[in-house]
Formats: C-alpha cells, sequence, structure tokens
C-alpha cells in the first residue's frame, strides 16, 4: 500500500492514434459542456431554490445565523466542523457566494477525476491511459451524488478527494493520516479509512488520521459549543438531521430497515448487528484488494462500507460507490463490461427508471443505491491481478463480417454468445423509461394534434380506406367481439414481444441480439413520428362519433380529457407502435419460426392488432401503415450496418464455441435459416467466404 503503482507513466500517455485523439477531444469538449450546463442549472436558479443546504444557516444574503444554531432550522446536515470551516464565506454576497462555491465544486470535480485516473491499477493500456481522464470527470459530472452536491450546496466531494490524495498523491505517513482526519471531521464515516490504514500496515497514519479527527472536532466544540452539543448529542452524530431518516433519500441500512418498517430497540440491534458485519467483510475485502495493488478499488470498497453503515447516507455523500467502477468482474471479456455498466446506470439514473412500478422489486428499487455499495463491499467478486484472467479474459465469438453494401458504413461485428442477462434486462428497461418520457413530452398541443387527426381523415376518405368509423359501431354491437379487441389491446401489446425475445435469448442469441437491435431502430424512428406529428386519434376528434371501447366515455371539452393525460400521451399516434410492434413479431416467427403452425399462428397477431387498434377507436388505418413503415426501416437498418440476418458455415470453418465453451463443435445452419442448436451456440462465421476481415 506504501508503494502504489501509478498507472499513468509517460510511455503510456503518449498519442495512440489519431483516432483516439479525435475521440479524446470530444470527450473534453463533452467535458466543458457539462460544467457549463452544471454551472448554467445552479445559477439561473433564483435564490432561495439553489444551494439550499448552504443558505440554510448562511441566509440568503451571505450572513451567519448569530442568534441561533447551525441546526435550528435542521436542514443544514454537515458537522460542527464543517461550519468552521465554510464560516468565512458566510461574508460574502448570496451572488458571489453562489458563483465561486458553483465554481469550485466543479474544479473539486476535475482534481477528483485527474487523481482517481493515476490511481488505476498498472499495468493500464496507452489508449486507456489516453481517455481515461475525459471519461472520469464525465462520469463524475453526470453522477447523482455531484448533480446533488452542486444543488445543495454541499462540502461531500471535499472529503473524497482528501481520502483520494492521502491514499495516491503525498508520500509518508503524517500528511495522508491529517488529510484523514480533516475528511472524517468532514464525514465521520469517514474514519474508517484510518481502519484500513491499520489493516495494510500503515499505523502511523491510521493513528495520525484518528488524532487530527479527534482535534479538529475538539476544536470545532471549543469554538461552537452549542452546534457540537446539538450534532454529536442531542442528533447523535447527524442522525437526526435533514430529511426524515425512513425517506428514500437516506440511502443506508438504518435507513432502509426504517422504511421496512422495523423501529425501536429492534431496528437499532439488528442495525448494529448488520453494520458490524458489513464492516468486518468489507474491510477485510478492501485490505485484501490493497494488498493485491487494486488500492483506488480498496478505497472504493471502503468508502462502501461507510456509506451502508452511518446512520444517514444521502445521495451527495454516494460518490464512493462509482468509484468502484474500476473493479474488474467476469473471466469473459463478454461479462468484463457488466459490473462498470451497473454501477454507471446506478449513479446516473433514478430508480424508477432502472426498474418498474412491481411489487416484488420495490425493495430493491427504493434501496438502489444502498444495494449497490453493499454490493461493492461484500458480494461482488472482483478479480485478483494474480488471476489469469486479469489481462486476458476468455475472449468473445464474433461472425465474420458480411462485405459492406455501402463501402463507408462500418458493419457491426456479430457476437455469437448470448449477453449477460441483468445488464440486458437493465439496460432494456432503461431504454423504455427513456422512450416512454420522451413519448410523454412529445405534445404540441391538442389544436395541432386535432388539425393533423382532420389531414389524416380527409387523406383516408381519397384514398378510399376510412374505414374506422364503420369499424368502430360494427364492433360496439357486437359485445363479445367488443370485449375482445378490449382485451387484445390492453393485454398483448408488451407480452407478445417480450415473449419472444425471452425465447430468442435462451435458445438462438444471435438471433436475439438481431432481433433486438430491429425493434430498437423501430422504437426510436417511432419518437421523431411522436414529436414531429402528434395526431389525435379517433376517439379522442370532436364531432366524428367514435366511442372508446377502451377507455370508456372522454370529456372532450376537457383540455386534458381527464386523468388519463397524466400517464400518456394522448396523441402519440402517429406512426402506431401498437401494430409495429405486432409486426414486428409476426415476422421474427416468420423468419425464425421451425413449424409452418407456428408462422401461421404468428401472423395472426399483426392481423388481430390492427383490428383492434381500428375498431376500438385508438388509431387510424394510415396509423398502422406509419408502424409498419418503422419496422421496415429498423430491419433495413439493421441490414445495412450488420448484414444479413442469416448466418452460413463456411468450409473450412473447422470448430466454433460459444464464449467458455471449451471447444464444442456446432452444427450447421438447416434450411430454415436456424442459426444454433438447442443450447443457443450458433454457428461461427457469417456471409460468403469471401467477407472481408
Amino acid at each position: 500500500m506504501t508503494d502504489v503503482e501509478r498507472s499513468v507513466r509517460g510511455d503510456a500517455a503518449g498519442d495512440p492514434g489519431a483516432r483516439a485523439a479525435v475521440v479524446r477531444a470530444v470527450l473534453w469538449l463533452l467535458v466543458g459542456v457539462l460544467a457549463v450546463r452544471q454551472v448554467a442549472v445552479v445559477l439561473r436558479r433564483p435564490p432561495g431554490e439553489r444551494l439550499t443546504d448552504l443558505e440554510t444557516w448562511t441566509g440568503a444574503t451571505g450572513v451567519l445565523h448569530i442568534a441561533g444554531s447551525l441546526y435550528d432550522p435542521g436542514r443544514f446536515t454537515g458537522t460542527p466542523f464543517a461550519g468552521l470551516v465554510l464560516k468565512p464565506l458566510t461574508v460574502s454576497a448570496e451572488q458571489a457566494l453562489g458563483v465561486v462555491w458553483t465554481f469550485g465544486s466543479l474544479l473539486l470535480v476535475v482534481l477528483l477525476g485527474f487523481v482517481a485516473v493515476r490511481a488505476l491499477p498498472a499495468p493500464v493500456s496507452r489508449r486507456t491511459a489516453f481517455l481515461a481522464a475525459p471519461v472520469a470527470i464525465t462520469l463524475l459530472m453526470v453522477s447523482l451524488p455531484v448533480r446533488n452536491t452542486l444543488h445543495l450546496g454541499q462540502t461531500s466531494i471535499l472529503p473524497v478527494l482528501l481520502v483520494l490524495l492521502a491514499c495516491f498523491a503525498v508520500r509518508g505517513e503524517r500528511l495522508p493520516g491529517v488529510l484523514i482526519g480533516v475528511a472524517a471531521a468532514l464525514q465521520p464515516a469517514v474514519l474508517l479509512f484510518a481502519a484500513l490504514f491499520w489493516l495494510t500496515g500503515r499505523r502511523r497514519a491510521a493513528v495520525g488520521g484518528g488524532v487530527t479527527f479527534v482535534v479538529c472536532t475538539a476544536l470545532a466544540w471549543a469554538m461552537m459549543p452549542r452546534d457540537s452539543w446539538a450534532y454529536w448529542v442531542h442528533h447523535l452524530a447527524g442522525a437526526g438531521l435533514g430529511e426524515r431518516p425512513d425517506s428514500l433519500a437516506n440511502q443506508s441500512l438504518h435507513g432502509a430497515l426504517l422504511r421496512f418498517g422495523l423501529q425501536g430497540p429492534l431496528e437499532i440491534a439488528l442495525f448494529l448487528v448488520l453494520a458490524a458485519v458489513v464492516v468486518v467483510l468489507g474491510l477485510r475485502r478492501a485490505a485484501r484488494y490493497a494488498r493485491d495493488g487494486q488500492l483506488l478499488l480498496a478505497v472504493a470498497v471502503t468508502g462502501c462500507v461507510a456509506v451502508a453503515v452511518s446512520p444517514t447516507a444521502w445521495q451527495h455523500q454516494l460518490l464512493w460507490v462509482l468509484l468502484a467502477v474500476v473493479g474488474r468482474v467476469g473471466t469473459r471479456a463478454s461479462d468484463r463490461l457488466v459490473w462498470p455498466a451497473v454501477v454507471v446506470l446506478v449513479l446516473t439514473l433514478p430508480g424508477k427508471m432502472l426498474l418498474p412500478n412491481v411489487g416484488v422489486v420495490l425493495p430493491v428499487r427504493d434501496n438502489v443505491l444502498l444495494v449497490a455499495a453493499l454490493a461493492a463491499a461484500c458480494a461482488v467478486p472482483f478479480l485478483s491481478r494474480t488471476s489469469p484472467h486479469w489481462r486476458q479474459p476468455v475472449p468473445t465469438d464474433y461472425a465474420k463480417p458480411v462485405p459492406a453494401r455501402f463501402a463507408w458504413v462500418p458493419l457491426w461485428r456479430r457476437v455469437l454468445s448470448r449477453p449477460n442477462l441483468l445488464l440486458e434486462l437493465l439496460l432494456i428497461r432503461v431504454v423504455y423509461s427513456a422512450y416512454a418520457k420522451v413519448r410523454l413530452a412529445a405534445t404540441a398541443g391538442r389544436s395541432a394534434a386535432e388539425e393533423h387527426g382532420r389531414q389524416i381523415h380527409s387523406a383516408e376518405q381519397w384514398l378510399h380506406i376510412d374505414i374506422e368509423h364503420w369499424a368502430n359501431h360494427t364492433v360496439v354491437g357486437i359485445p363479445w367481439l367488443r370485449d375482445f379487441f378490449d382485451y387484445y389491446y390492453s393485454t398483448f401489446h408488451f407480452i407478445v414481444p417480450l415473449a419472444i425475445l425471452g425465447v430468442l435469448y435462451v435458445r438462438r442469441p444471435s438471433d436475439y441480439r438481431w432481433a433486438r437491435t430491429t425493434i430498437g431502430f423501430a422504437t426510436v424512428l417511432a419518437l421523431f413520428g411522436f414529436w414531429l406529428y402528434p395526431l389525435a386519434p379517433p376517439r379522442l376528434m370532436p364531432g366524428l362519433g367514435f366511442i372508446d371501447t377502451v377507455h370508456g366515455v372522454q370529456d372532450l371539452d376537457s383540455p386534458d380529457f381527464g386523468a388519463l393525460t397524466a400517464v400518456t400521451n394522448q396523441y402519440a399516434a402517429m406512426p402506431s407502435l401498437h401494430f409495429g410492434w405486432s409486426l414486428w413479431c409476426g415476422l421474427v416467427i416468420l423468419l425464425l419460426a421451425p413449424k409452418p403452425w407456428m408462422k401461421v399462428l404468428g401472423l395472426l397477431h399483426p392481423l388481430f392488432t390492427v383490428s383492434a387498434i381500428v375498431a376500438t377507436g385508438n388509431h387510424w388505418v394510415l396509423d398502422a401503415v406509419g408502424g409498419g413503415a418503422v419496422v421496415a426501416a429498423g430491419f433495413g437498418l439493421t441490414y445495412v450496418l450488420a448484414g444479413p440476418r442469416r448466418l452460413q458455415a463456411l468450409p473450412d470453418a473447422g470448430r466454433a464455441t460459444d464464449s467458455g465453451a471449451g471447444g464444442r463443435p456446432e452444427p450447421e445452419a438447416g434450411d430454415d435459416g436456424d442459426t444454433g442448436d438447442d443450447s443457443g451456440r450458433p454457428v461461427v462465421v457469417a456471409g460468403p467466404a469471401s467477407s472481408k476481415a
């Protein structure tokens, strides 16, 4: 731990190529854009709505509340020592304080990114060293803890930076201990790093950290005895400050137990037991990683332990979890990005975007940051540097690229093994959440939507395909048919596509990736239609006499048509993804199903769907045409970028293996276009023998 290897060396910092230089320039430009945006978001807020935690005790004019305690309003959550450090800023005017504080916080973020990059465990490739700094700073800026810190005016970035400086930027034993002690005086749980120093043989630094913490705390007690009493005694080391301890903002074990309904002595006893277990397991793992030469990972694990065992761990204090992204997990190359992707998603997106509003997953969704911290501290099997897979993971098998139809298009490499299930489910959920938000926001108002509705109706009359009114009233007159179409419209829109993707994931992994890509392209293209051409469906067109059989009677005199508008954009009708997704299902089944009766059954789904959307008054016929168009475009884009779906074995293909399959020979593709056996192991190569490398 005393001789930490620096990952960014002189020979590794050179320019690895013109393409990498361009990428690096773009990344630094992104850093600049994010910095400007963060400053603008904070400073454009009116006084009283920015730096809210800081202004709690400095006041709107930047004057310290001399007459009372720092903790009287109950919103300032820092230690008395933090208040003592910040006291000189109270002489500043509010506007100047906001500008200085925001720019100073961003500077700390940049410095933190550089220090973290220098702490990456060696060896690091030249390309990684060349791009690591802008990537690290970008991830820090978009993370929830940093965004929350900038908004509230908190000091939570400083303890993280002090710990990293103590571990990686200063030599000796005295100064690292001082830095750890000061960081612990700002955020008491950081004192666990003194324990890490002790376990890794740096006992003078550990003792120095403890002594510095005591001195800083005593100094604050002498200068502000009333505030110190309120923080350490009345509020039990800050546990009673800020929001309610059982709120979702408190991502600690204590907060989670309170949310589960435990209270009183039982909750306190259980919390202490769990905290002790997490401390023992986490610090032992951290010490092992430090001795293994992964000191940055050891710091991240210790920080995650501190997050979990603190009585309160607010969102702005959870930056330690992001540092755990440096850990390497998995022996296969295809699994190596799973853990970093999970960490980045958890630290940048709210829990409601990561997991659906389903009862069984609500405990995980409400505590997703705590779950990530506990996983990093106690469960995730990070690889040791002595592992043979540390530098050379089991390679991923790819299909050979098909010759490009367009020479300027870089074809994707078709991965043959199935993707990691956890990451795939998480990414599908995130993409769908983003799609739902954009779809809900893509509206230009009722008048424009109704005008577009009249345009579509006129076009259909000219084409003699305006069958919506006849179909709607015919179905209304046949109760069993109306019930069937209402049920079909409401039920199968999501079930059938998800079922198909699930079967393909298990049985046909290469075709799964192809199918998932085509429906993804179609969905993204549909968003442009929702945004550029808001369209009122037949059921919301006044004066045309349509009956909404699914949602019930709509009050067309009300601008929002009742509560339904709050959960969905009712003008996102062109193109119809109800029909588009069903058409995608039918085509995928037609192409991949091994039995003729399966193919016929698959084609019934888009037929029933188009009948349902028209008969229930939810879509025009031309909406279905638009849905078919975006699906065709999705298949076309996938073909252009990735080549044909069907994989063909070459005479010299030899034996092919799934990643880590141990050299099992693969069968050749059959006449029906099947590209894998029942175990999901596909044929390796794609396209003709003359395919380019």
